[in-house]
């Protein structure tokens, strides 16, 4: 089943078009990619679909329902929420408190919040900090934090912009592993990401932005072996920077990341 479905959404801010006319779509049951080099237009697109940006032009569908013009606070109750590329926890309350707090805001759904809570910091493996200040754990447990604050609205469309930044290589392949199973129980899960190689394990299907614009779309082999796709990443001379070894299939090589200007606060 489609849960997203963007047409045609365009931004522009004053004479600069950080998206341009883009569509795309992310079932059910699956993990869907959003990749490009940085400054490409994916956080944007992804305020857009929450709500905090307003295209300029382009439509946007949850469910077959036009919500282009529902406010943020109606798409969470109808079943989005979504994780930010800069950390958005309440620092001064604990890990424990800050899922509490969502799954209060949804309690139409969660009639009993604090197993809702419980089950999740149990599921994610947030014991240890349950009773921790938000802002005194390390960078990637409050990447996991803000995981689970989102899990607790039981979302249909789950959307992430780079989760797995802070997390070591052991926690990256555990959250590539609850990625698949959060997808398997129904969900929509869209991902911006810059680690290729979850993105290449997790994904059923990548979209890829380069200024904007929507250059590919496609399974992971077929948008490692699209030409547009490695010119945007690595320039005229692709064949350098692709990994490749005997027994797996080549892997684009990203260059570091840097900080997209955006942020917001969900709840």
């Amino acid at each position: 089943m489609t849960r997203l479905d963007v047409r045609d959404v365009t931004v522009r801010f004053g004479g600069v078009t950080a998206v341009n006319a883009a569509t795309l779509s992310a079932d059910g049951g699956q993990v869907t990619a959003l990749i490009g080099p940085n400054g490409a237009g994916k956080t944007t697109l992804f305020n857009v679909i929450t709500g905090l940006q307003k295209p300029t032009a382009g439509r946007v569908f949850l469910n077959g329902d036009d919500i282009t013009q529902t406010p943020t606070h109606r798409r969470a109750r109808h079943g989005i929420a979504r994780t930010f590329q800069r950390l958005e926890a309440f620092g001064s309350l604990t890990v424990e408190e800050n899922i509490r707090v969502a799954a209060d805001a949804i309690r139409s759904k969660n009639a009993r919040p604090s197993r809702v809570t419980g089950d999740l910091i149990r599921r994610i493996g947030l014991e240890r900090y349950a009773h921790a200040r938000a802002d005194s754990v390390p960078t990637g447990v409050a990447r996991l934090v803000e995981l689970a604050r989102a899990l607790a609205i039981d979302p249909k469309l789950l959307l992430l912009d780079e989760p797995s930044s802070g997390l070591s290589e052991t926690e990256t392949e555990a959250f590539g592993k609850l990625l698949r199973d959060m997808a398997a129980q129904g969900r929509a899960v869209v991902i911006v990401e810059h680690d290729m190689t979850l993105i290449m394990r997790v994904s059923d299907r990548i979209h890829v932005l380069d200024r904007g614009v929507l250059i590919a779309s496609g399974t992971p082999a077929e948008v490692q072996a699209d030409p547009a796709v490695r010119k945007a990443y690595l320039g005229e001379d692709g064949d350098s920077a692709v990994d490749v070894d005997e027994h797996s299939s080549p892997t684009l090589v990203m260059p570091e990341a840097t900080t997209e200007a955006e942020s917001g606060s969900w709840f």
